[in-house]
């Protein structure tokens, strides 16, 4: 995968970042696995409360990894099954210090999950992240205690540089290798008014 096209020059692990649908299968190793996890873990949050939690199955693991490989829904299972890491996320849905609801509390799972991303692209590795999970399943696969909501998936591993062998490889080839396209600035910064583009781009 080439480098991001970015229009003004950003941290390399930025440019380098990417979702495959291609992973090769190897596990990943439990030192660069914890590093991801402690970048996630320094993520910012509001009240620092930390309200995401992260249930990890390695591949090494066999039957806990067929298991998460089913809480996801079906057009995300094939693909996924070659990463060496899947991880179901979870959000804790009220403020642990006053227990009133946290409404940032996907939020802040989001930049846990992106800090855990681009220290994982900073160590040769790529994650994918998903919307498809079986929310249900989930819940009661890995019996979610009251106040804990699961959220989403990530697939992390080694991305397959290897040219497609199968018709269905070089599905996955063509989705993973399209243009990649930012919506531009101008039409995302706003001053003044919502839609007035901040004249400073």
């Amino acid at each position: 995968m080439a480098v991001n096209e970015t229009d003004l020059e950003v941290l390399p692990v930025i440019a380098d970042r990417w979702s495959p649908y291609r992973f090769d299968g190897r596990e990943v190793e439990d030192d660069k696995l914890r590093r991801c996890l402690e970048a996630a873990r320094w993520a910012a949050s509001s009240f620092n409360d930390q309200p995401w939690s992260w249930i990890v199955a390695r591949r090494q693991d066999g039957e806990a990894f067929e298991a998460m490989l089913h809480c996801l829904l079906e057009a995300n299972r094939d693909w996924a099954s070659r990463a060496g890491v899947l991880i179901c996320t979870v959000i804790r849905t009220n403020f642990s210090y006053n227990q009133k609801p946290n409404r940032v509390a996907l939020h802040d799972l989001g930049a846990a999950a992106a800090h855990m991303s681009l220290q994982a692209t900073s160590l040769g590795l790529q994650v994918h992240q998903m919307a498809g999970v079986n929310l249900s399943q989930v819940r009661g696969q890995y019996q979610l205690p009251e106040g804990y909501e699961p959220a989403t998936a990530i697939a992390i591993g080694y991305a397959d540089d290897r040219e497609p062998n199968t018709d269905a490889e070089q599905v996955l080839e063509d989705r993973q290798s399209g243009v990649r396209e930012r919506t531009p600035l101008k039409n995302q910064v706003f001053m003044d008014a919502f839609g007035q583009t901040a004249p400073w781009l």
